[in-house]
């Protein structure tokens, strides 16, 4: 297995292509398309870059992947599908996300809410594969209440459940999501090898430093500052409860939401010929 990642240092986030060299096939995981809150524009510069990959390394992509509804940059999956084709796929939970966040954004007309927008919603203990790569889906709720993670031979690629060592694990502050939840979800991630590779969604380097994306179960269990082997999981809930107050609301989590419950399509134009984005007002 071949592991490419692509890191988007307007929304930190990792996106990762995952390569079968035996076939030449490959899935994308958490893609990134451009947004910018000021202008209203989309782009496709973070997006580019993935396909041009692809093409370059003349890969045949099957899957598109996402690994829950991210609240902090918009995807890139429905673009990327209409040039290299591949299957969008999520966590079967993301009904429980749509249920939640359709009548709040009244998008009701253009978001499905039997997520037929999405072409496989995952079960927990699932199988399936990228070209001889077999892949097992990991239900790893509590950041949101329908993530998943995608284990692939000795690597697992966990979105935001658990960062890089020393920023902790995701916050639990959004709908459906739960300090409790998250831990026994980690606990799930951590009872694997002590050598599997833990690969991130995130990274939040300081001014000169260079982003991370990898880390080990290992790693993770000894060193991590919110969840290491000497954390009870009642200190961690406190603690974790306890930052998610001090936390922002993230910049792009409205324009985000509303995008990702559509697989990245933007909204149905209106008369003027004109999508939107919706701020609706007083209910964050």
């Amino acid at each position: 297995m071949r592991i490419e990642p692509f890191f988007d240092n307007v929304t930190n986030t990792f996106t990762y292509i995952i390569i079968d060299p035996d076939t030449d096939s490959c899935a994308i995981i958490d893609s990134v398309q451009d947004y910018d809150v000021s202008s209203g524009k989309t782009g496709t510069v973070s997006a580019d870059k993935v396909i041009r990959f692809i093409l370059d390394n003349k890969l045949k992509l099957e899957w598109i992947l996402e690994t829950h509804i991210h609240a902090d940059h918009l995807t890139g999956a429905h673009y990327i599908k209409s040039k290299l084709g591949g299957k969008i796929g999520i966590g079967e939970h993301i009904l429980q996300v749509l249920e939640y966040w359709v009548p709040i954004f009244n998008t009701k007309t253009d978001t499905p809410t039997d997520a037929s927008q999405f072409n496989h919603l995952f079960k927990d203990g699932e199988n399936f594969t990228i070209g001889n790569l077999s892949v097992k889906i990991l239900y790893t709720p509590g950041h949101t209440s329908a993530c998943i993670s995608y284990l692939i031979e000795d690597a697992i690629f966990v979105g935001d459940s658990i960062f890089m060592p020393h920023l902790g694990t995701a916050r639990v502050d959004f709908p459906g999501g739960s300090a409790e939840i998250l831990y026994d979800s980690i606990q799930k991630i951590l009872s694997l090898p002590d050598e599997t590779r833990i690969f991130v969604c995130h990274d939040y380097p300081k001014e000169n430093e260079k982003e991370g994306c990898l880390s080990t179960v290992k790693e993770q269990r000894e060193k991590n500052i919110f969840i290491n082997g000497k954390i009870t999981k009642e200190e961690y809930i406190k603690t974790r409860i306890q930052r998610d107050k001090t936390l922002p609301v993230p910049r792009l989590l409205l324009p985000s939401i509303q995008t990702n419950m559509r697989a990245g399509k933007l909204s149905m134009p209106e008369d003027n010929n004109v999508s939107y984005i919706k701020i609706p007002l007083n209910q964050i």
